[in-house]
């Protein structure tokens, strides 16, 4: 589960931070005066979210292009270009 933390903390507790989120895998949420400032993660958690999202961009063409009509190929076909 994320944590929340004051930012103040990424100056002095910076080599924890970096540890909570590499055990994690989640990121840390820092904090200004009671409102949203940062947030910090590891690059490997950072790496995971945006080939996700790459993912969810990719889904989102294809269900646009089947809206538009578009069938796709069939298997065989899809085999003989792999084949290639």
């Amino acid at each position: 589960m994320p944590s929340t933390r004051p930012v103040s903390d990424l100056r002095t507790k910076s080599q924890e931070i970096a540890r909570q989120c590499h055990e994690s895998g989640e990121p840390v949420f820092l904090t200004r005066r009671g409102q949203g400032e940062l947030v910090v993660m590891s690059l490997a958690a950072y790496e995971r979210d945006r080939a996700r999202m790459e993912l969810y961009r990719l889904l989102d063409e294809a269900e646009e292009d089947c809206r538009r009509g578009d069938r796709g190929v069939s298997v065989r076909t899809a085999r003989k270009r792999l084949a290639k």
